[in-house]
């Protein structure tokens, strides 16, 4: 079933203290810091959280995200995040035997329609050799699936007119001292987001791993399209990592603002995607997270945000978030598509899901005709090698079925759990 395509290497208020409420993520304004915590109270401009150990810990209110705040305006009471709705046993039940048969720690799976998530599960465990069970809140590793994310936010910003589809790196560079090899010039926004730039698939990732993204995503534009391409560009498909990371440096030059700052305003925040991290999983040393394993089912040696890509690799790869959360973007997807009112106009969401070239290939999505979807499928999986996550999409017929696990080269329990949610759906809607 798989096409894959996947990724290698103020406002014042006061809370009054009632009751802990859900545990959540909350992450500081510059999104390198999250913890893992239940609201306890926010009084006198400090927020209380309890950590899962039993500490608690205060945060100055102006500490927190643009996305906790909001969060917090709308619990006066002093409440979190609606309860989770509920795993759905059929489904878990389903997950597990697929679980067992493909030899995966966990695995995750969602059916989502434009007006959100239908149903889930979660089976399995978050570490191999551990009784830790995966939630139902869980993060996921998306890899890959982060692309298409990517395309949405240029998407966005040529909404707002701060460049367009035709926006060529000479017309976004030349201007910063970059010498652009002679056959990078015309290259376009649409070349990088299709895999027509003529960019090679990746970088050395080892020259590239300073912290730093917003100045090694510059680096790279200043190196890396100083060489020759690959192929000529324009002429054929060749899927690149590169040429995200190149569209990220452009999003970064046009905005001022980095890639990761541009994604939680434009995207993030306003579909309320407030599980949404950078990275790897957890907290490094505890098993507060889905655990990463390798292809043969090894767990790395570690575990948190640096056990990932390096951060130079963001827009092609580095996002996680719950599977809740990835289903808010996938329903803003089908709603677009379908013209209904959506983050983007109907007219950006088909030039999104549309080849712009030869071959099956939109932006951030393929393409591919299945008799389940009535017609076009959308598809895309992405995996760092650790942690494998698959989503299809059928725009015509109005739903779409999501599958993670925390190990790589996961595909085949993925396409089994999305099989599988395909059928469970279909016999659903009879």
């Amino acid at each position: 079933m798989s096409t894959r395509f996947i990724l290698f290497i103020a406002c014042l208020f006061v809370v009054p203290a009632t009751a802990l409420s859900a545990p959540r993520t909350w992450r500081d304004t510059s999104g390198k810091f999250s913890v893992e915590a239940e609201l306890v109270e926010v009084t006198e401009g400090k927020v209380l959280l309890k950590k899962a150990n039993g500490k608690t810990i205060t945060v100055p209110l102006e500490r927190l995200s643009a996305a906790d705040r909001r969060f917090l305006q709308s619990s006066p009471a002093g409440a979190s995040s609606p309860p989770d709705p509920p795993a759905d046993k059929q489904i878990n039940a389903m997950l597990d035997r697929i679980v067992k048969e493909s030899n995966v720690p966990a695995l995750a799976g969602a059916i989502v329609t434009s007006d959100g998530l239908v149903s889930f599960g979660v089976a399995g465990v978050r570490k191999r050799g551990s009784r830790a069970p995966a939630r139902p809140n869980d993060l996921w590793h998306l890899g890959s699936d982060t692309k298409a994310m990517t395309a949405t936010l240029i998407a966005k910003l040529v909404e707002q007119g701060k460049l367009s589809w035709d926006t060529k790196l000479a017309d976004v560079f030349t201007q910063d001292d970059v010498q652009l090899h002679a056959d990078f010039r015309d290259v376009t926004v649409l070349h990088l987001l299709s895999h027509y730039s003529g960019l090679p698939a990746n970088l050395e990732l080892r020259d590239y791993l300073g912290e730093d993204p917003v100045a090694e995503r510059r680096r790279a534009v200043a190196q890396e399209l100083a060489k020759p391409p690959a192929s000529k560009p324009g002429s054929k498909f060749e899927y690149s990592n590169l040429g995200y990371i190149i569209a990220g440096a452009i999003v970064e030059k046009l905005t001022g603002k980095s890639w990761q700052e541009n994604m939680r305003e434009h995207v993030f925040e306003p579909l309320e995607m407030t599980s949404v991290g950078f990275g790897g999983t957890g907290t490094p040393g505890k098993l507060d997270q889905p655990w990463s394993h390798t292809s043969d089912g090894k767990p790395v040696p570690g575990n948190g945000p640096a056990v990932d890509n390096p951060p130079v690799m963001g827009p092609a790869g580095r996002v996680h978030c719950t599977i809740q959360d990835w289903s808010k973007y996938i329903a803003d997807l089908l709603r677009g598509t379908n013209g209904k009112q959506a983050l983007l106009p109907n007219t950006s969401y088909q030039t999104l899901i549309t080849p712009p070239f030869e071959g099956e290939y939109a932006l951030g999505w393929g393409t591919a005709n299945r008799d389940w979807a009535g017609g076009t499928a959308l598809q895309h999986s992405g995996s760092n090698t650790m942690n494998y996550a698959t989503v299809w999409v059928a725009p015509k017929r109005d739903f779409a079925i999501l599958s993670c696990t925390n190990q790589g080269e996961g595909h085949a329990a993925c396409d089994a759990a999305v099989g599988a949610l395909i059928q469970h759906y279909a016999a659903a809607a009879k």
